[in-house]
């Protein structure tokens, strides 16, 4: 049976991209850890990363421990906090990803009312539109809009978010108002590009109860649904945006509201993480904090 200091060194060298950076991280020296990893590699009769002067690179054989070594660890983490008593506690580091501009605008006034509830929990907030690997990256929670397609991953519906297609009143003064969407094609849009695939984001409507997709061709890009919305707000086009990036301008009359009648079906948003874990306290306390949130519930919101 092998200790756990190989399979730590080796999964904190394989997060760290190099031996150097996880020797950091750990408090030890590189020459340490990358003879540690040499005799994990030696034992298993497998060769864990490609090496050069500069960097470690997993091999397939590597991500595949990679994976089970995560799980393992974060696991034993938990129990060793049962075993000491501190299970209940709402304590430790909390990870979690979340879309950027519903993260900046929704989440963190949740996470900051729950950061004071919980004086010994301290977070690792990353803000990205694009799907991260749980297992890989440690993340305790992801934050996801629209449908799920891991069947792998254990999903809370915390809110869902509105499709609306804005325009700012000077922009519909000069190019007209779309009656339908037909009319769509005479105008200019702004347009979300998908960080994770680089494709444009098609609009979405329904029509006579029929799910309406279309692919707009003139106007501008961007993969920042701000930026989007700054730039409808310019007078640079139609933008179909989550009800909440646009709430503001809306409220203060800089975007208007086109289409309404044909907006898509609501889309949910879950709080996901993998399955198969153990929960630890501080996601049970985030999960609560987020349905908490919801609009409906005894929340303010």
């Amino acid at each position: 049976m092998h200790s756990l200091q190989p399979l730590l060194a080796f999964s904190e060298t394989a997060k760290h991209g190099g031996f150097a950076a996880a020797a950091r991280a750990l408090g030890t020296d590189p020459s340490t850890l990358a003879k540690s990893v040499a005799r994990l590699e030696a034992s298993l009769g497998l060769r864990l990363f490609h090496r050069t002067t500069r960097q470690v690179r997993l091999t397939s054989d590597g991500d595949r421990l990679f994976e089970r070594c995560q799980r393992v660890l974060s696991e034993l983490d938990e129990l060793q906090s049962e075993a000491a008593g501190t299970r209940a506690q709402v304590v430790g580091t909390l990870r979690i990803t979340m879309p950027i501009v519903y993260g900046r605008k929704v989440l963190l006034p949740v996470l900051a009312r729950l950061m004071q509830q919980h004086p010994g929990l301290t977070l690792d907030v990353r803000l990205s539109d694009a799907y991260v690997d749980l297992v890989r990256d440690s993340v305790d929670v992801a934050v996801r809009a629209g449908t799920l397609d891991d069947s792998t991953l254990v999903a809370t519906r915390i809110a869902s978010q509105q499709l609306v297609l804005v325009a700012s009143p000077q922009y519909l003064k000069q190019h007209g108002t779309p009656a339908g969407v037909k009319d769509l094609a005479k105008h200019q849009h702004v347009v979300f590009r998908l960080p994770s695939s680089g494709r444009d984001r098609p609009q979405q409507f329904r029509v006579k109860g029929r799910a309406v997709a279309l692919q707009p061709v003139r106007g501008v890009r961007f993969d920042d649904g701000e930026a989007m919305v700054r730039a409808a707000a310019l007078g640079l086009g139609l933008a179909q945006v989550p009800d909440y990036m646009a709430e503001d301008e809306l409220a203060d009359g800089r975007l208007v509201e086109v289409l309404a009648r044909l907006r898509p079906p609501a889309m949910p948003i879950h709080a996901v993480m993998p399955g198969n874990r153990l929960v630890p306290a501080r996601v049970r306390a985030l999960l609560d904090a987020l349905q908490l949130n919801r609009p409906g519930s005894d929340g303010k919101r």
